[in-house]
C-alpha cells in the first residue's frame, strides 16, 4: 500500500468514528485508540507512544521524543502517526525527521478545520470535529430528507389543523 493509500485508508477508518460532548483530551484519546485499531486491523504491529528519531531539547537531549502511534509492517516501511488538534511547528519537524529516517508519516489533524497542508512527504489525515462551549462532537452524516413527490411532480395539498 503506497503512502496516499495508507492515508486514505486511515481517513476512511476515522470517518466512522462518532462521539458527542467530549473534552479535548478525550477526543485525542479516542482518535489515538482509533488509529491503533486501524493499524491492528491492517495486520501491523502497533506501538503507542513509540520513540521518535528526534531527541528532546536540552537538558533532556539524551532522551527521545515520542510519536502517538507507530506501526511496523512486514516488508514495508514503518508508519508513524501523530494526532493533534493544532498545527505545531515541532510536530512538522518531528514528522519530517521520521520521513528522512525512512518512515511514512501521517498527521491526523482534528477540529473544525480548515487544516493547513503539511509539507511533503507528510500526509494529512483531516478529521473534522464540531466544537461548542469547549466540548467536541462528531456525529454521523444525516440522510437527505425524504420527499413525498418526485422532483418536478405537483405536490399534493395538505390541510393543516387550525390552532385552538
Amino acid at each position: 500500500m503506497d503512502d496516499d493509500a495508507l492515508a486514505a485508508s486511515l481517513a476512511a477508518h476515522l470517518a466512522r468514528l462518532t462521539f458527542v460532548d467530549r473534552s479535548t483530551d478525550e477526543v485525542t484519546a479516542l482518535l489515538v485508540d482509533a488509529v491503533a485499531g486501524w493499524g491492528e486491523a491492517q495486520g501491523f504491529r502497533v506501538y503507542r507512544r513509540a520513540a521518535s528519531v528526534v531527541p528532546l531539547p536540552a537538558p533532556y537531549q539524551d532522551r527521545h521524543s515520542v510519536v502517538d502511534v507507530a506501526c511496523a509492517r512486514t516488508g514495508a516501511r514503518p508508519v508513524v502517526i501523530e494526532v493533534d488538534r493544532t498545527y505545531r511547528r515541532r510536530t512538522v519537524e518531528k514528522l519530517l525527521a521520521e520521513c528522512d529516517a525512512g518512515r511514512v508519516a501521517l498527521w491526523v489533524r482534528w477540529g473544525p478545520g480548515p487544516f493547513a497542508t503539511p509539507p511533503p512527504p507528510i500526509r494529512l489525515v483531516a478529521c473534522e470535529v464540531a466544537v461548542r462551549h469547549h466540548r467536541h462532537s462528531r456525529l454521523p452524516p444525516r440522510p437527505a430528507p425524504q420527499h413525498s413527490a418526485p422532483a418536478g411532480a405537483p405536490a399534493e395539498p395538505v390541510e393543516l389543523p387550525l390552532p385552538d
